[in-house]
C-alpha cells in the first residue's frame, strides 16, 4: 500500500460485537452517517487490516455493520476500539470555512493581537458543539476553545494557524 499514515483519515471507530455473528458496533465520524460505506475498503490505522463493510442498521449512539472478515462474536470484540481510516484522496474537497478535523491538529492558535495562545491538540465534539483542545505553551494542561466563527474567525490551513478571539477567562491561568 503505498498510502502513508499522514495521508489517512480517521472516518470511525468499532466499539465492539453486536449480536454473536461477527457484527460490529460502529461509530461514523462522517459528515452523513451512512455515508462511511462509501469510502470502502476501511483501514486499520496501520494498514495491516482492509475491510470492506455493509450497515446492517442504525443502532443507539451509532450503526451495526458487518465488515469483510469479520465472522465471529470474538473476532468482533478483538477489534473494539478500532479506529477506521480511508485515504484522504478518497474524501470529498471540502466547502470555504469547513475542515477535516485532521487538517485542524498541529495548528498554531494566536489570539488578534498575534500572541500564541497554544497549538491544536485535539478537535472534540460530544453533541452540542465543535471544540479545540489547545495546548498552551510551556504547560501540560490544555484549554477548550470552542470551535466557532465568534471564538475562531480565522483558519489559515497553508499557514499553519489559527486566529482566535477566545471568549472571556478561557485562555486565563
Amino acid at each position: 500500500m503505498s498510502d502513508t499514515t499522514s495521508e489517512l483519515v480517521c472516518v470511525g471507530a468499532i466499539g465492539g460485537a453486536y449480536g454473536v455473528h461477527g457484527d460490529v458496533r460502529l461509530k461514523s465520524f462522517t459528515a452523513e452517517t451512512f455515508a462511511i460505506q462509501d469510502y470502502a475498503p476501511l483501514l486499520t490505522e496501520d494498514g495491516a487490516f482492509e475491510f470492506d463493510i455493509d450497515i446492517t442498521r442504525a443502532i443507539k449512539n451509532g450503526l451495526a455493520a458487518r465488515l469483510s472478515g469479520i465472522v465471529t462474536k470474538e473476532q468482533a470484540d478483538a477489534l473494539k476500539g478500532v479506529k477506521l481510516f480511508v485515504p484522504r484522496s478518497r474524501l470529498p474537497e471540502t466547502d470555504e470555512d469547513e475542515y477535516y478535523y485532521t487538517d485542524l491538529v498541529g495548528l498554531e492558535v494566536r489570539d488578534t493581537g498575534g500572541t500564541v495562545l497554544g497549538t491544536v491538540k485535539n478537535v472534540l465534539n460530544h453533541g452540542a458543539a465543535d471544540l479545540l483542545e489547545v495546548l498552551p505553551p510551556n504547560t501540560s494542561e490544555t484549554v477548550f476553545l470552542p470551535f466557532t466563527m465568534a471564538a475562531v474567525p480565522t483558519v489559515d490551513i497553508a499557514a499553519g494557524r489559527i486566529i482566535a478571539d477566545p471568549p472571556e477567562g478561557v485562555f486565563d491561568a
